[in-house]
């Protein structure tokens, strides 16, 4: 299976920002997206180019750039809308003109799993890859690559329906349950990550770390009780996987009770039963803890570094003392 294929070529990207806070693509240097948009898969077809329905026909063309789509007519196209939002979230339309986030999507091998890429860092400012696939794996998406890029800073949550409108377009109809929880989902994971950006010690990976283990313990606690969670239950496997991932200490009242409440309807959903989402949960974690193991790595020797620092500027000072 594929883990992190596409961090080895992710932000080899150069951004530069002008003054309004677009990105022109005739900055960005050469990389490639991740996604053959030459090659066809023979159950989808080629891939498919969402593209937010706010975008003028040439900012689309820049997106399509950004997302290193070289010929347009090596993939379908489509708008996401406002719509769209409310068709697949059960929400009242959204604003179609603030819809900026796009999409490249292409079905992969069973077994392969779900790759999310993010092109433009710099301009998705809030959503993380790692919230856009577990929100993804939540409404059912599987097997499936996906590059996210915009042409200006968003938050970048039409992005998500961007994926589901792909899928759709694409004859794999997406669970209107499952979509409506990814969302909640998305939502209340990005905003317990911004509520504590600020402080020095929380980690947001170490948060998408701590989501996936509650889905796991709520799919293990099923299979070996025949039964959903109590209420009970699912307060106690979030503060443990919270414990787990040294969180304990950032998540307030209000943040748990949001995440007591997605999780029971979480457990409400197909998800909670599939053999899909567990591998797929599985091969997520195994990129999220190899990302958190890289952050203790590079702490680590930060503090080697900040140790050596401290001992000799402690010997100038000793020498200095001397002549003083």
């Amino acid at each position: 299976m594929k883990h992190l294929k596409k961090s080895l070529v992710l932000l080899t990207t150069t951004v530069t920002l002008g003054a309004t806070g677009t990105l022109d693509p005739k900055n960005v240097l050469a990389s490639e997206s991740g996604i053959d948009t030459t090659v066809i898969n023979e159950k989808w077809g080629k891939p498919t180019f969402v593209y937010g329905g706010g975008l003028s026909e040439v900012q689309i063309e820049e997106t399509a750039e950004l997302l290193g789509i070289e010929v347009m007519d090596n993939v379908n196209s489509m708008a996401v809308t406002g719509e769209d939002l409310a068709n697949y979230l059960n929400e009242g339309a959204a604003d179609t003109s603030v819809m900026i986030s796009s999409v490249l999507v292409q079905k992969e091998d069973a077994g392969e799993g779900v790759e999310v890429t993010i092109q433009t860092p710099d301009n998705i400012t809030e959503i993380t890859e790692e919230q856009y696939t577990n929100a993804a794996i939540t409404a059912g998406v599987a097997d499936a690559d996906v590059i996210v890029a915009s042409i200006s800073r968003v938050t970048g949550e039409s992005a998500l329906t961007g994926i589901y409108k792909a899928f759709d377009a694409n004859g794999e109809k997406l669970d209107q349950d499952r979509m409506e929880v990814a969302q909640e989902e998305l939502e209340t994971t990005n905003a317990i990550a911004q509520e504590n950006a600020a402080d020095e010690g929380f980690d947001t990976t170490r948060l998408d770390q701590a989501i996936i283990e509650i889905k796991q313990e709520l799919a293990d606690l099923k299979d070996q009780v025949g039964e959903l969670a109590t209420r009970e239950d699912i307060e106690r496997i979030i503060n443990e996987a919270l414990a787990n991932n040294q969180l304990e200490g950032y998540v307030t009242q209000e943040q748990f009770q949001r995440l007591l409440d997605l999780f029971e309807k979480y457990q409400q959903t197909s998800a909670i039963d599939s053999q899909q989402v567990k591998e797929q949960l599985q091969d997520l974690s195994k990129n999220v803890q190899g990302k958190i193991s890289d952050l203790v790595s590079k702490a680590e020797d930060s503090g080697v570094i900040d140790k050596i620092g401290n001992f000799f500027n402690e010997i100038w000072q000793a020498i200095l003392n001397l002549f003083n």
